[in-house]
């Protein structure tokens, strides 16, 4: 017997189903649609093993979809712009365009590699000028429709790359780069209005029922709405008004200072004259814009000699400081603080030994004893203590009485309020999509005319000088004026990538289309059904597509509001670490694992530290290359593993054990086949009249893992369906065919097991199926389906209970006659002992489920 050859076979069928077009979709209204998506990568060079386990998953679905009889539409793009390029320009010399475009072609022959069912005629780079053009043009329909606009906002300046850098990008106050301290800066830039979309996209998440529970609690939080108070706090002996939001205006009693933004224009005054503000506010500069830069650092304040009058109290008089907590984005760039019930307020209060007084008595603490120490108390319900006229009330009353006096006497007004801010999405950087804007110093800001479209990046850029390429380009941004053709220069920013993948998945439905959609193939093959990617998109990425879909229809596309009907988030792949004992990181292949438990290393000999398992990465060196897995054991190898070692949304750990198990079933069912095969009547022999016992038994067995298989990927618990099919592969191993019906029996049994397979290892399935004399390929056969009398069992267990409370089980056939199912459940010796020797009432038999014996 043979033994499987993967490098063969997977080349083989890959060739077979590229020549049958297997994979192509087409619109067809006669069939119900599927639309299958894995989130596009972004072409760093080579796949990794979260893309492995990312377009498995997403390829399971789709050639289960497609043998359930739908018309299944799986496309593959490349998320083409973005920063790695330049910095592969300036570390490399080569252009990002050809560095982007040769990491393509590797990374597409490594996913073909993989027998993805991709339609490659759909392949998309949003690098490409015939996909960026509608891009623009989308975004002068924003422009027009209002939801796109320009101003200047507070961004962190990187004083040495000359550019903006995204929060992430500054580490420790420092440019990742450079490492030049991180100035805020005021640039124009330009936004899109995602905020008129507020309430929206926070009410239809409720109409996503397929998205993970905690990705829309993730959405809830980032959007943030609430409802609380604006109103001012007077200055005293001045005429200027701070105005404040809070959601707890019930906790006013509590407040003990005022915090004003660096950004403030009261901050700004004062630090015209005051060189001790203005050295704060400098420092405040050097941090970043991000929540969690905030949240992190510590609480500093400068104060200002100001003092805010209590609007109910003018003897309270509130110092003012200028604080490094408090952002001008964020609501009113002013806040209260109320230390007792705010752990940053607290945290502040006590590093300027200022007042710390409860005003919300938790329910069960005693007033006379309540005090805070070093945690604040922030529970939202209680009774108001300290509080004048809110004494007694709930949180709830004191909300409502203070913000009715406030309304008519300190112009207080209630307000919704959110979290969310609208999207700035300009970059000063080369590569990525230009924005279609043109300067004029007489007709100001000028969209390019639609005729005009795409406004390409031009190639002879130079990056030997600092900062955005295209600014000190020598001719491209010079251009006349489409409106009084006096000169005037082109916009040089270019947009966020995250624009290009907010809409890459309706290009899909018509990737040629000259419009950028087209309508019909739009509303056929929108929503995507199933979208699979990672939990770090969670937020900004899902929520500009929502976003953008939402844009698009307002000005005329035909596009739903939302893109993704189901969400499924996969876990990461782990790997243990290593180390040698200068602490520096080894790869798996550095280190060899002995017998007695300890890991060396190879070149030398010396024991290496093992440390935990953790995501691979590239700085950790504990990453496996998935080349080197499909060269040595085949793509059905990698692609059973990371189905069968874990759930799909929980980490998996890469092991060498693992990858060997997965290598050993396919050799395993490959031995099966072939080994039966001289047994077997031939494919498509009539049915034999009747079975044997062990014959029926292997029939049950394969119609109930059709059922249980079935049931599995429709819930993606790939890993049970793992399990159920190495159960059935167990079965046909022992069963022992004697005869003509017990041929055609293992025959059915084989067939189950290779067509349940095929969406999980496709290669392994086609040769298994075509050595079984089948004609047509598997990836174009329907899905099996159950026997429904065949997958249930004869015998079932029924739960026998006394008064109620479970005393044993008994085996009876299904659906036996009550009579006969009150004498055996009563005949159990722990139900005799539980009734012991009382009257019985009455048994209630409940068919096939329980059995109750009511004293």
């Amino acid at each position: 017997m043979t033994r499987y050859s993967a490098k063969d076979v997977e080349a083989k069928w890959q060739a077979a189903w590229a020549k049958g077009d297997v994979f192509s979709a087409k619109e067809d209204k006669a069939r119900p649609k599927y639309y299958v998506l894995e989130m596009f990568p972004y072409p760093s060079g080579r796949i990794h093993m979260g893309h492995v386990r990312n377009y498995t998953l997403g390829d399971v679905i789709a050639r289960y979809k497609r043998a359930r009889g739908f018309n299944v539409l799986h496309p593959m793009g490349w998320d083409a712009f973005g920063l790695p390029a330049e910095n592969a320009a300036i570390a490399g010399r080569v252009h990002p365009k050809t560095w982007t475009e040769q990491n393509i072609a590797t990374m597409k022959g490594q996913l073909k590699s993989m027998g993805l069912s991709l339609d490659w005629a759909r392949e998309v780079a949003t690098c490409d000028a015939d996909y960026y053009a509608h891009e623009q043009k989308m975004f002068l329909d924003f422009l027009k429709a209002g939801l796109a606009y320009r101003k200047e906002s507070w961004v962190n300046w990187d004083p040495v790359d000359q550019t903006v850098l995204a929060n992430e990008q500054v580490i420790d106050g420092k440019g990742w780069r450079s490492g030049a301290v991180v100035e805020k800066r005021k640039l124009a830039q330009w936004f899109l209005r995602i905020t008129a979309y507020s309430d929206d996209l926070l009410a239809a998440l409720d109409k996503l029922p397929r998205w993970p529970e905690r990705v829309r609690l993730m959405q809830t939080n980032w959007i943030g709405r609430s409802e609380g108070l604006e109103w001012d706090f007077a200055i005293d002996g001045g005429a200027d008004k701070v105005r404040v939001y809070s959601t707890r205006h019930d906790t006013i009693f509590g407040a003990s200072f005022i915090a004003l933004s660096a950004e403030h224009p009261i901050a700004q005054k004062i630090a015209t004259t005051d060189a001790a503000a203005r050295d704060f506010v400098a420092e405040c500069r050097r941090i970043g814009t991000s929540e969690a830069a905030i949240e992190t650092l510590e609480k500093k304040g400068h104060d200002t000699g100001l003092k805010a009058l209590h609007p109910f109290d003018s003897a309270r008089k509130l110092p003012v400081y200028i604080a490094n907590f408090v952002l001008m984005d964020y609501g009113t760039g002013a806040i209260f603080g109320c230390p007792a019930h705010d752990q940053r307020d607290l945290d502040f209060a006590r590093k300027y030994n200022l007042s710390v007084t409860p005003v919300v008595l938790p329910e069960g603490r005693d007033k006379a004893s309540f005090a805070i120490g070093a945690t604040s108390e922030e529970e939202k319900s209680g009774t108001l203590i300290n509080s004048a006229f809110l004494d007694g009330l709930d949180v709830k009353g004191a909300m409502e009485e203070v913000a009715k006096r406030l309304e008519k006497t300190h112009g207080g007004t209630r307000k919704v309020q959110f979290r969310l801010r609208d999207w700035g999405v300009s970059r000063q950087r080369y590569w990525g999509c230009p924005v279609p804007i043109i300067h004029c110093e007489a007709c100001g800001i000028v969209p390019v005319p639609e005729k005009d479209l795409p406004v390409r990046l031009p190639e002879d850029v130079d990056f030997d000088k600092p900062g955005n390429p295209l600014d000190h380009h020598p001719t491209w941004k010079h251009v006349p004026c489409p409106r009084c053709a006096k000169p005037a220069r082109r916009e040089t920013d270019t947009f966020d990538t995250f624009i290009e993948s907010s809409w890459y998945f309706a290009r899909f439905c018509s990737p040629k289309a000259k419009s950028g959609f087209d309508p019909a193939a739009s509303r056929y093959w929108m929503p995507v059904d199933q979208y699979v990617g990672g939990i770090e998109h969670a937020i900004l990425h899902l929520l500009y597509s929502r976003f953008f879909c939402r844009a698009l229809r307002h000005c005329g596309y035909a596009v739903p509001d939302e893109p993704f009907d189901g969400l499924f988030t996969q876990g990461m792949v782990c790997h243990e670490t290593y180390r040698d004992a200068a602490g520096q990181w080894l790869t798996p292949d550095e280190v060899e694992k002995k017998a007695d438990g300890k890991v060396t290393i190879r070149s030398s000999g010396a024991e290496a530290s093992v440390g935990r398992s953790e995501k691979m990465s590239k700085s950790k060196k504990n990453v496996i290359d998935p080349a080197d897995i499909i060269e040595t054991y085949g793509a059905d190898v990698a692609r059973w593993f990371m189905l069968s070692d874990s759930p799909p949304d929980r980490d998996l750990e890469w092991t060498d054990a693992g990858v060997e198990g997965a290598w050993r079933f396919c050799q395993r069912l490959h031995r099966l086949v072939q080994g039966a095969l001289a047994s077997l009547p031939r494919a498509g022999a009539p049915m034999p009249p009747g079975f044997g016992a062990e014959a029926t038994a292997l029939r049950r067995a394969a119609h109930k893992t059709i059922l249980g298989v079935t049931e599995d990927i429709e819930k993606f618990h790939f890993n049970r369906a793992v399990a159920r099919v190495y159960e059935l592969a167990n079965a046909v191993q022992a069963f022992k065919p004697a005869g003509a019906a017990d041929g055609w029996a293992l025959r059915e049994a084989l067939e189950t097991l290779v067509h349940l397979v095929g969406p999980m290892m496709p290669h392994l399935a086609e040769e298994l199926w075509a050595s079984l004399g089948g004609t047509a390929l598997v990836a174009g056969n329907p899905w099996p389906l159950a026997d429904a009398a065949l997958a249930v069992d004869d015998t079932i267990t029924l739960a026998v209970q006394v008064m109620g409370k479970l005393r044993g089980t008994v085996a009876v056939p299904r659906d036996e006659a009550e009579a006969k199912v009150r004498e055996l459940a009563l005949a159990q010796p722990n139900v005799i002992r539980a009734i012991d020797g009382k009257p019985i009432r009455k048994v209630v038999v409940v068919p096939n489920r329980v059995v109750n014996v009511v004293l």
